[in-house]
């Protein structure tokens, strides 16, 4: 009924209403938009019934795009985002931070869940097809679970994604003895993930994990390129190293900690492998995206991305340029 009356009546209103990016990110009718936009089977999220309030026009914007969906709890998420974007700049992308609410590292698992599941529904009344968590306690507290419970349920047509899998599956190949530390959050670290999931893919491994609870205020108050942030990092390598001696791979499992990357190789010995998350995510994805051909069919090329945040939109724009290197449009949402 709806597609039915907007056909009748809002084609023949102004021009520039007529044109519109269609799903495939090439310049279409609005007709062909309407023809191609899913009919809802719900009712729409309470996300969606206040960006609704912005207008007719906005709505069918966003209806004809169909991003890939990155959630994080804050900004090092952008750094998985980076990463995608370079190996796949022909995508649309929304990025959302839970900013207001971060950090989710000290979270409880209930209190994780509901917060990364707002997220994902925002994003997916934005038009998202497949999200990714570009967060790490999401990931472990979260990402099982609804995909268990609320994918599976309600939404089997959508995917979401972690960034744990992509890189406990190359670890491997990179350790020469299978001595592995994972240097995260407090909430990452309390629940095991990287310890299960390598110990299930790599038999015989020995994982050693340590939060490094400093890191990422240091990262968020600008303070990750200062003389400052030298104790906590030498600190902490150094407690993770005396806890197994024979470490010779380190995960960084958090995606903030990438700005910490050169002073963290100045206090690591020569000889330990780095493995930060952007770029095994971001092939992880591209691999998973090639062998499911019907999902990167219903992912829009237009190489847009767009930022939204639950904090200030300025306090996101001068804080996401630390990770970016580049001045963002930011806009504000309420989970």
């Amino acid at each position: 009924m709806i597609i039915s009356y907007l056909r009748k009546n809002l084609l023949t209103l102004h021009p520039l209403l007529t044109s519109f990016l269609s799903p495939w990110g090439r310049l279409g009718t609005l007709e062909e938009a309407l023809n191609v936009a899913p009919t809802p089977q719900r009712v729409a999220s309470p996300h969606l019934q206040r960006w609704q309030g912005r207008g007719l026009l906005f709505t069918l914007m966003t209806t004809a795009l169909s991003p890939i969906g990155v959630f994080d709890s804050g900004y090092g998420g952008l750094t998985i985002l980076d990463g995608i974007r370079r190996l796949m700049p022909q995508f649309d992308y929304a990025y959302l931070g839970d900013n207001a609410r971060a950090p989710y590292g000290t979270r409880s698992f209930d209190v994780v869940y509901q917060f990364t599941l707002q997220g994902v529904e925002a994003l997916f009344d934005l038009g998202c097809p497949l999200v990714v968590l570009g967060c790490n306690t999401a990931s472990a507290k979260a990402l099982r679970s609804i995909q268990q419970n609320y994918i599976a349920l309600k939404m089997p047509d959508r995917r979401v994604l972690g960034v744990i899998r992509p890189t406990t599956e190359v670890v491997g190949s990179l350790s020469r003895n299978l001595h592995i530390g994972v240097l995260a959050t407090e909430g990452t670290i309390r629940s095991e993930s990287y310890k299960l999931e390598i110990e299930r893919l790599h038999p015989g491994s020995v994982v050693t994990g340590l939060a490094c609870p400093m890191w990422v205020p240091l990262i968020e108050n600008g303070e990750y390129d200062q003389p400052g942030a030298d104790y906590f990092v030498q600190k902490y390598i150094d407690q993770l190293l005396t806890k197994d001696p024979q470490i010779d791979t380190i995960i960084l499992g958090c995606t903030h900690y990438p700005l910490l990357m050169e002073k963290i190789r100045q206090y690591t010995p020569l000889g330990i492998t780095l493995v930060p998350q952007g770029r095994y995510v971001a092939a992880s994805l591209h691999d998973y995206l090639h062998r499911h051909p019907d999902m990167r069919a219903r992912i829009s090329t237009g190489g847009t991305c767009r930022y939204l945040t639950t904090e200030s939109a300025e306090k996101f724009r001068e804080s996401a340029s630390v990770f970016l290197h580049e001045d963002v449009e930011v806009e504000h949402i309420t989970l």
